[in-house]
């Protein structure tokens, strides 16, 4: 495979350098996120290889739907008091076994799967306090076009065309709900000028894809720290926010969090819930660790996040590394 780590740190500052293009604050009715989550950024193409997200959350100008209101009054543990958001998201995630190489990888392999998704989330802001829900639907197996998806890819930067998609998990309509608690600024402080802060959360996921509970901490460190919860992700895995809010013309703050989850279900590595399909024994806990930065102007926000993940299934050989680059501009 080519090594992507270079070129990929050369868009991020290419990016940097024409975000002030965007930087003059107007009214903007919204919020448009782009996140890509790669492990070639680290010279590899195994088990989570591939996710892409676009996420939409309107601007804070936009009355609140009543549909919205309604849910959010019916959501268990969501304060009666805040600012109710409300955003939509889209995206596809790819997982693949150690050699793309094989056309019928080896049992203790994870297996090729794919997932296409859309979201929808409603989150309640009451002061230092972010509650969010989400409901994501969408397909796993071929449906999802991750097969077409890899090998267009692949063919594209010419690197090995993967041989084993005819062995993917089978096609099973997908359901996860999910709710998260995060806690921003709980302890702060001004060293050498600058800020820090730090925010845990908590959560879980209930569904036929994931079931899971979740725990995590992460620490903001800058000079002059946007109201945001970290940049957005692909997840499992840390949550971020699709909006952000500036409090400078141009501002920085490097990043770094771990979080722990508790996987009760994980379809990628057990298989497909109503059909016989290839499936590995998952380890109970898996654990990430993440650190970046983040750059942001009024209009535009960039940020670039390194993930280890721990192994995931008991014949996994090592941990994953996987890279992620997430543009928001307000439009």
């Amino acid at each position: 495979m080519k090594r992507l780590s270079g070129p990929a740190l050369l868009l991020f500052i290419g990016i940097a350098f024409l975000c002030p293009a965007w930087a003059e604050e107007s009214h903007k009715s919204g919020t448009l996120s782009f996140v890509l989550e790669n492990d070639l950024f680290y010279n590899v193409d195994r088990h989570y290889t591939n996710g892409v997200r676009l996420i939409w959350v309107p601007g804070r100008d936009a009355s609140t739907p009543e549909w919205a209101m309604k849910i959010a009054q019916l959501v268990p543990c969501f304060p009666e008091q805040g600012e109710i958001r409300y955003g939509y998201a889209i995206g596809q995630s790819m997982f693949t076994p150690s050699d793309i190489n094989l056309t019928d990888p080896p049992s203790r392999e994870r297996p090729y799967a794919g997932w296409l998704y859309a979201t929808i989330g409603l989150g309640v802001e009451s002061g230092r306090q972010l509650d969010q829900f989400g409901v994501t639907f969408g397909m796993v197996g071929p449906a999802s076009l991750a097969e077409e998806s890899q090998k267009f890819i692949h063919k594209v930067i010419a690197a090995d065309e993967p041989q084993g998609w005819d062995t993917q998990l089978h096609n099973e309509p997908g359901l996860v709900l999910t709710y998260q608690r995060s806690w921003r600024g709980l302890a702060t402080s001004t060293p050498f000028g600058a800020r820090l802060d730090f925010t845990p959360h908590i959560g879980a996921a209930l569904g036929n894809v994931f079931t899971y509970g979740t725990t995590a901490v992460t620490m903001r460190y800058g000079r002059r720290l946007p109201n945001d919860y970290g940049p957005p992700r692909v997840q499992p895995g840390l949550p971020g926010s699709g909006d952000f809010s500036p409090v400078s013309d141009f501002g920085w703050y490097l990043f770094a969090g771990v979080e722990g989850r508790a996987v009760a279900h994980n379809i990628f590595l057990d298989g497909n819930t109503f059909r016989d399909s290839r499936s590995v024994d998952k380890k109970p806990f898996v654990f990430d660790l993440q650190f970046g930065l983040v750059m942001d102007w009024p209009s535009v926000r960039l940020s670039y996040t390194h993930v280890m993940r721990t192994r995931e299934f008991r014949t996994q050989e090592s941990n994953d590394d996987f890279g992620a680059i997430a543009v928001s501009v307000k439009f």
